[in-house]
Order: C-alpha cells, then sequence, then structure tokens
C-alpha cells in the first residue's frame, strides 16, 4: 500500500512491475477480478483529505483516460475512492494534472453517475494490495516559449495545444467608470440568487480586496447555475468581465456579454476548489496564488465576523437569526405561501421546538422517524419567495438556511388552522419572504468541508442508533410466521434498493455472512426469493419499547366482541365527580343515542369536543363516531362505575388510527385528564393520563434471500420504515399507504407466472447474537439502513 513516484521522463508503465496488465477505464464493472490488473489516466480533480477518525483518511479524486490511449467510445473519466494512509500519502504525492496508474483496486457501483455524467462504476483503493504509481507533471520547457513577439515559432508539445488565455486583474482602487474588467475579491456581504421582475434572476454582493475598497456587485443571469456559488462571507469570487458604473457616488459592478465568475473557499489551509459550473476555464500557479494570498490578507483583518453565523440545533437560542447548516429529511407544502421543510444536522436543539401536523400524502420523503432521530428533527417553516426554491430540492440534499429566525412563544402555522393547536413555549423557526440580510437558501455539494464535517456528526448518531439493533425477544420474531410462498424463478433486473448507511465496506457473498463472527454489519448484494406473512397485513405488528415485547394485532372480530359484550352492560352508573355527562346522536342511518362524559378542563369556547369517553356503542358506531371526534376514549360500566375497556381492545380513537396499550407495563385507571399541554393533546399526553403504556405500531417480516452461493433468513423490522418510506401507524391506518408496500414486494419479489422479474438489492445487514429455544445461541440478522428506490414509469 504506497504511492511510488517514478523518475522524472518515464510514463506510468515504464517502471512498473511486468506482470501487471493496463486496462480501459470503460470496461470496468462490478464482479470482475482485476488481480494484476491497472489503470492509467490524469488527474483531472483532487478532493480534500477526510480524517474519518484518528489515523484513518479518504480522498476522492477523478482521472482520465487519454482518448488517443483507449479504443472505446465510452465514458473515459472515473472517480478514485482511496482510504487510509495510502489516501494521505496521495494527497502529499499527487498534484492535478499528474498521471497515475492504479493497481490492487475493487470497482464499486458509483451512487453519482447520473449526476456527475462521470464512469457508472468508483475505483476503490485500500488495504495492503492496493497501489499507485505517479508520473509528475513536468514544468514548462524555457525552450518552447517564443523568443519574441513576432515569432509564431513553439514546441511540439504546445503545437497541439490551445494556448490558455492571460488575464489581467484590477485591483478594487483602481476601478474606472464605464472600464469592462476582471477583478478578484473576498466577500463581505451576499444574497442568494432570487427572481427579478423579467426573465433573469438576479444576485448582488460585496467585495473588497487588500486596497480595504468595497464594492458592491449586481449580476442578473438566466440560470440559476450561472450566478457565484457562495456558502458563506470570506469566500473569495473572480469575475471576468465585469462593467464599472457609477451608482450614488459610488462604483458598482455589473456584469457583461461575455460574463463569468469562480467561486473559491476562503478558508486558509482548505483545499482550493474552484465552484462553477463552467466545463472550461482559466486557472493557474498566478490564480493560485492571488486565491492563498487573499485568504492570508482577509485573516488578518477585522472585516469579517469573528464569530461564524452558523450554528448547530444545539447552540440554537431563541430570539436570534442565524445560519443553519443541515440535511434536508422531508418536505411538505402547508399552502401556496409556506413550506415546511423537516431537517436535522445530528445534534439537538435543547428547547422544545414546534410541531407541525400535515398529511402523509402530501409529505415528500418519509413523513416519521425513530422516535431518537425524531427528536432530533427541526421544523422550518419557510415563506413567500423562497416557497418556489424549495419546490426542486429533493430529500437527502444538504442545505444551508441563511437568516433563519429563532421565535419562542406562542406559534400558529399558516394554513393549518383546523388541526394545528396553537402551541405555547415552543421555539419556532422561520424563514421570512424577501432576500434582506442575505435571507436565502443554498444547495451545498456534498464534497465541501462543512458537508463532510456534517456527514461525520449524523454518522456518529447513526452508529449509535445502530448499536441498539433491538431489544425485542427474537425467540418472538421467529414465532409470527405463516407458511412461506414457493420459490419463484427469474432473471435479475436492475438494482430497486440502496444503502443509505456510511459504511465503507466492500460487498460479501451471503456465504462468506454466514461464516462471519456476529455483531458485524455486511454489505450484500441478493434478491429476494421469498417472504412472509405473505399477506401483509399480518405485518403490522404492536411493539411495546417498555417491556420490548411484541404483539399481533387484535383481530377485528375480536375487538367487535369486547365492543359488544361491554354495550350489552352499559347500564347507568355514578359517574366520576369531575365528569360532566350527556349524550351525542348516532350519525345517520343509526337510530338512538349514546351517553358521553367530557372533562370541564379541557372545555374551553368552541372546543368542547377534544375529548369525550364514550359508553355503549359497538365498534361499528365507535369508528362512525370517531369520523367526527377527534379523540375518543371507550369506557363501560364496571361495578357501578365508568372504567375503561379491557386492553385487548382499543384505549383511543384518534380519527381512523387506533390506540393500544400494554398490559403488562400499564396502571390503567379512569382519572380526569391533565389541563396541561391541552392545546397540543396527542395520544401520548392521553395516555399518560389514563396510566397506560402505548404499544407502538410496527413493520415486521422474515425475508429470504439468495445469491449465486446460499441463502439467508434476515428480519425486517426496526429499519422497516426507512426501508418502505411508510410509517407503521400510516399502515394501520390508511390504503395509499398498505398499497405502496404492496407494489413494493410485488416489485421485489412478483408472483410466480407473471412476467416480472426479481430485482439485485444493495442491502446492509447486520448480524448479532441471541438466544433461541433452549437458550441455545443462535446468530440473527436484521436489514438496516436500507431504502426501496421506486422504479421510473416507462
Amino acid at each position: 500500500m504506497a504511492v511510488y513516484v517514478l523518475s522524472e521522463g518515464a510514463g506510468p508503465g515504464s517502471q512498473v512491475p511486468s506482470h501487471l496488465t493496463k486496462i480501459p477505464i470503460a470496461v470496468l464493472s462490478p464482479g470482475t477480478d482485476f488481480t494484476n490488473k491497472t489503470v492509467k489516466g490524469k488527474v483531472i480533480h483532487k478532493g480534500p483529505l477526510v480524517t474519518v477518525e484518528a489515523g484513518d483518511f479518504i480522498l476522492k479524486s477523478v482521472i482520465h483516460e487519454d482518448a488517443m490511449q483507449s479504443s472505446c467510445s465510452q465514458k473515459t473519466s472515473i472517480n478514485i475512492i482511496i482510504f487510509g494512509a495510502l489516501a494521505e500519502n496521495f494527497n502529499h504525492t499527487v498534484s492535478q494534472g499528474d498521471v497515475v496508474l492504479a493497481s490492487g483496486f475493487t470497482v464499486g457501483k458509483s451512487p453519482t453517475a447520473n449526476k456527475d455524467k462521470l464512469h457508472s462504476c468508483n475505483l476503490l483503493l485500500s488495504g495492503d494490495d492496493a497501489c499507485i504509481y505517479v508520473s509528475k507533471q513536468k514544468p514548462p520547457d524555457p525552450r518552447c516559449q517564443l523568443a519574441s513577439k513576432r515569432s509564431s515559432l513553439s514546441c511540439p508539445e504546445e503545437s497541439r495545444s490551445v494556448k490558455a488565455p492571460k488575464y489581467t486583474y484590477v485591483r478594487l482602487d483602481q476601478l474606472k467608470t464605464e472600464t469592462v474588467v476582471n477583478v478578484y475579491g473576498v466577500v463581505t456581504f451576499f444574497k442568494q440568487p432570487f427572481k427579478s421582475r423579467g426573465t433573469d434572476y438576479c444576485s448582488s454582493l460585496k467585495i473588497t480586496d487588500q486596497s480595504n475598497q468595497k464594492i458592491g456587485c449586481t449580476i442578473f443571469c438566466e440560470k440559476l447555475e450561472e450566478h457565484p456559488t457562495i456558502f458563506q462571507t470570506g469566500d473569495i469570487v473572480r469575475m471576468h468581465r465585469v462593467k464599472v458604473q457609477l451608482y450614488k457616488k459610488s462604483f458598482t459592478l455589473i456584469n457583461t456579454r461575455g460574463f463569468s465568475v469562480v467561486t473559491f473557499d476562503g478558508t486558509v489551509g482548505v483545499a482550493i476548489e474552484p465552484r462553477t459550473s463552467s466545463s472550461t476555464f482559466h486557472f493557474d500557479d498566478s490564480d493560485r496564488r492571488t486565491v492563498e494570498e487573499l485568504r492570508s490578507w482577509a485573516a488578518s483583518q477585522t472585516l469579517l465576523p469573528s464569530v461564524s453565523a452558523a450554528v448547530p440545533l444545539s447552540a440554537v437560542q431563541p430570539n436570534t437569526y442565524f445560519d443553519l447548516t443541515c440535511q434536508l429529511l422531508a418536505k411538505a407544502s402547508v399552502d401556496t405561501t409556506c413550506t415546511l421543510l423537516r431537517v436535522w444536522d445530528g445534534t439537538r436543539c435543547p428547547h422544545t421546538l414546534l410541531k407541525v401536523i400535515v398529511e402523509p400524502n402530501v409529505t415528500e420523503g418519509p413523513s416519521s422517524f425513530f422516535e431518537r432521530k425524531e427528536s432530533h428533527i427541526a421544523n422550518v417553516l419557510v415563506y413567500d419567495n423562497h416557497v418556489e426554491f424549495v419546490r426542486d430540492l429533493k430529500p437527502g440534499a444538504f442545505l444551508r438556511i441563511y437568516n433563519l429566525r429563532a421565535i419562542p412563544g406562542s406559534s400558529k402555522v399558516p394554513g393549518l388552522t383546523s388541526s394545528q393547536p396553537v402551541e405555547v413555549n415552543h421555539l419556532a423557526f422561520h424563514l421570512h419572504g424577501g432576500t434582506s440580510y442575505g435571507r436565502g437558501i443554498r444547495v451545498l455539494p456534498e464534497n465541501t468541508p462543512v458537508v463532510q464535517e456534517l456527514k461525520r456528526v449524523m454518522e456518529a448518531f447513526s452508529d449509535d442508533e445502530e448499536d441498539d439493533v433491538s431489544e425485542v425477544k427474537d425467540s418472538e420474531l421467529l414465532e409470527v410466521w405463516s407458511t412461506p410462498p414457493e420459490f419463484l424463478d427469474g432473471d435479475a433486473v436492475d438494482c430497486q434498493t440502496v444503502r443509505t448507511c456510511r459504511h465503507r465496506l466492500q460487498p460479501v457473498t451471503l456465504s462468506q455472512v454466514k461464516q462471519s463472527d456476529p455483531s458485524q454489519v455486511h454489505h450484500v448484494r441478493v434478491q429476494l426469493r421469498s417472504y412472509q406473512p405473505h399477506r401483509l397485513h399480518q405485518a403490522l405488528k404492536l411493539f411495546c419499547s417498555k417491556c420490548a415485547s411484541i404483539q399481533d394485532v387484535p383481530d377485528d372480530e375480536l375487538v367487535a366482541l369486547i365492543f359488544s359484550e361491554a354495550s350489552k352492560h352499559s347500564k347507568a352508573c355514578s359517574r366520576p365527580p369531575w365528569a360532566l355527562a350527556g349524550h351525542v346522536d348516532l350519525p345517520a342511518g343509526t337510530s338512538g343515542s349514546r351517553s358521553v362524559y367530557l372533562s370541564p378542563r379541557l372545555m374551553i369556547p368552541g372546543r368542547t369536543d377534544q375529548l369525550i369517553f364514550l359508553m355503549g356503542c359497538t365498534l361499528e358506531e365507535t369508528c362512525q363516531l370517531a369520523a367526527a371526534y377527534p379523540n375518543i376514549i371507550p369506557v363501560s360500566s364496571s361495578g357501578g362505575q365508568l372504567a375503561l375497556l379491557d386492553l385487548s381492545a382499543p384505549c383511543l380513537f384518534r380519527g381512523k388510527k387506533r390506540y393500544y396499550g400494554c398490559k403488562r407495563c400499564s396502571e390503567a385507571a379512569l382519572r380526569e385528564p391533565s389541563p396541561e399541554g391541552m392545546e397540543g393533546i396527542n395520544e401520548k399526553t392521553i395516555a399518560k393520563d389514563l396510566g397506560v403504556q402505548l404499544l407502538q405500531s410496527v413493520l415486521l417480516m422474515k425475508l429470504e434471500l439468495q445469491d449465486a452461493t446460499d441463502t439467508l433468513d434476515v428480519f425486517l423490522w426496526k429499519h422497516a420504515e426507512l426501508f418502505f418510506s411508510v410509517a407503521a401507524e400510516d399502515a394501520s391506518a390508511n390504503q395509499e399507504a398498505q398499497n405502496s408496500i404492496r407494489q413494493a414486494m410485488d416489485i421485489l419479489c412478483p408472483a410466480e407466472g407473471s412476467d416480472g422479474e426479481r430485482p439485485w438489492l444493495d442491502l446492509c445487514l447486520m448480524a448479532y447474537c441471541t438466544e433461541g429455544d433452549e437458550r441455545k445461541k443462535q446468530t440473527c440478522y436484521q436489514i438496516c439502513n436500507t431504502v426501496i428506490v421506486k422504479p421510473t414509469s416507462k
């Protein structure tokens, strides 16, 4: 595992071991043995060295194979991902423009191929066998320079290339009105591009340089990508062909025909990576020196804020404006002027945050998350002109939100007045309309240092979550299955899943997984042979987070019988001293009325029926009334006293959703609801008042996987909601959510005799040891950090 520098004048291939054979980049594909093979290319991009942990590094680069050396017309540029000490050696030894030859590599599928338009695979170099030979780029030969301005002779190498243009840059204190110039500057203020009154987008910024002159710039471009890609004050911009104009006795710069702009990170010591949408731009050692000089100068000045406006959620304080770097998890339209963004940065805000209730069918991305992750998610409400920008954002994108406002106290969400309660003493995040103070949103590329740092924080969070794979008794998981379906034949088609974890693992076969020690994580590429239960409604289970028990959802016939028996014994009983008695009429088509009880504590003007205790109704009648009353607790008469039903029946109805309690962990009793938090009444607050330990809806399936080497039974449980992008609670009451799961399984495992073909699946598996029958140790497996990719319509 080393980087070898070849002697001067020798190209890669002349000093490498003779047993190595060079192959074209275009023929690379996963699953092929590349022992004693090499790949050659010129380094056209070199990313920063990223420290994963002490002594462990990762570096991403791009190499390009000379078209004259390749007989293929396919893509000849490829990402190379280098790990460990080899990445550190590469960073110190190799420069952009050098020619390298790599050996001892493996090939993996590139998740960014559609985005970066490079080869569909990545070269992965790690371990003792990985090796890189580098031919350093030779400095220009002085003999190749022109003897005089009138001479047209050049060296052969120069005659085959286009001579790079030489640009002259003007200091900001030497600008003259009505001239077109090229300038460098440090950004002291900026606004993200916004839609102008015409067809263009407009962005504005202020820059300065060593002259201490501050110059305003206004850019009008039709395409967003043609604007400066500025992430923060202190960034450095280089603008070509801007016109100097006098406005209010001050110079300002306006873009003209042929305008181009390149942006750089202004942090001292960070790799100089140009940000531009242009595929061709001039950047040489002179430009590099200019950027480094501006970085050093800006760091020594007081013109930039000593404390960054960007703060993590863990440091947010009420009544402040701040910039937030985060990842978008989901979004939902609230109304035409407001959109909800659900974001996180791996840290937890110390303040209670505003909850925003939206319907799952209007949410793009997962509608719910695991409880621990949910506590780290912030709801951001963006308004007016920002709504149009976020319309094209996709969950998973990394964002910098500028001038976000943290507002404490009572907050009312627009557009949700009928379902969203007023929440008191909650912190709300609002991105107001307009562009004042640089207000806006910017999508951050994944290779930026700030995103790499964000990923490290999120990875640490994910690792902690994976350590707690399951506290459920696995013997219970092994006992809930029905007869599996028959083996399904079919040829493989494209992969329909992606892994969301940050593990740097090579895929292994199922036979290798079985031979490995427990408590490991594996990446596999497999097909789904069968699954249980085949009736997917049986996959919905009830889980108690307190005692870790898991059980089937009670059958409707059993629940109907409990309600029927309770209604037969709904004789007059003494009401609790805190309750008010009344009656409700049954829905149209059903005669009669039923007894209800209410708490005066929860009665406020216009909202007297937020929570009712209902007695004497059948299951069908209760479901009908649940459509009209937001919270219904079924009760019956027991010993002349009002009492809750047996916990085999739902203890609460909220619309179409039913909530059950754990018999083992609950101390259920009919008590007066607490008025505290009544504005945010929900199933958790109600259950707490009743002494009920709520059961959580979960999805639980057993899948049989197969590849060319073996088969393996695995559970899909803790990460099932991520896998299907459907909340188990929604699946219990929403037909659309149920159909989504059914359609996904039909794609992954088509029915026998159908025209469907089983796709290959990239999965992350967690192995762990548990006690089975007769206290025998056995290894179980769960699918984790994997999500189904919905196929595109043809």
